[in-house]
């Protein structure tokens, strides 16, 4: 059951019980819960309580949730997850561009929304710190050199093994955070965005596309790509 330490929900909805079939839920799994009816209900509620994550409707009478959402991407960087029941996808595509981390379409799974509430909350307050982009050309690190401009991975005999766009992207990651472990929905966030699907499993396709080209040059020079760096 959850605690004064656990994660503190904000449910916004104006129907009553999708507000209080989800605080159930999410109490089962060790999330605290406070709800809301609409805006009003939901600013004094941020105005009282710490909120770590707010769950927001998008259709709702009066202010809707790309109203709200908006608004608290102007004067918070709280993590939020749209609802919606918009078959089209143009209010979810307006909802990611004005702020939202992800979203979910009614009706949906409870266990969806809860698999997507964790990856949001891990992706926002333990992300290790990001470099800037890259803006070398060429990144050195082991016996290896990636040359950015022609996404192309270069060994100690100088040929170099061509990157897809989605190795290249995880690449890049890697080298920006030399020495620290990512986990799957890091790098599903680093490498995705706000587009990532948190069932995706291609990442690790990718990490080992990676790693078997790193081993094709030479098996005494492996080198984790957990630990690559840019060493120039």
């Amino acid at each position: 059951m959850e605690t004064e330490t656990s994660p503190h929900i904000l449910v916004v909805d104006d129907h009553r019980e999708i507000r209080e079939l989800l605080a159930q839920y999410l109490k089962q799994h060790n999330f605290r819960v406070t709800v809301a009816d609409g805006g009003a209900a939901m600013k004094k509620q941020l105005r009282e309580h710490a909120i770590d994550l707010v769950v927001l409707d998008i259709m709702m009478p009066g202010e809707d949730g790309l109203s709200l959402c908006r608004s608290l991407r102007e004067t918070t960087k709280l993590p939020v997850i749209m609802l919606t029941a918009m078959a089209e996808t143009t209010e979810r595509v307006i909802g990611l561009e004005i702020g939202a981390d992800d979203y979910v379409t009614k009706p949906f799974e409870p266990r969806e929304l809860l698999a997507r509430i964790k990856a949001v909350m891990r992706r926002t307050h333990s992300l290790p710190f990001q470099k800037e982009a890259l803006s070398a050309n060429k990144f050195r690190f082991d016996n290896w050199i990636l040359d950015v401009d022609r996404r192309e991975l270069i060994g100690k005999d100088e040929l170099a093994i061509p990157l897809s766009t989605a190795e290249f992207k995880l690449l890049t990651v890697f080298i920006q955070h030399p020495q620290i472990v990512l986990n799957r929905d890091q790098l599903l966030d680093f490498t995705r965005g706000k587009e990532a699907n948190v069932f995706d499993r291609s990442i690790d396709n990718q990490v080992s596309r990676l790693r078997k080209k790193n081993r094709s040059r030479s098996k005494k020079t492996y080198t984790d790509p957990n630990r690559l760096g840019g060493r120039l």
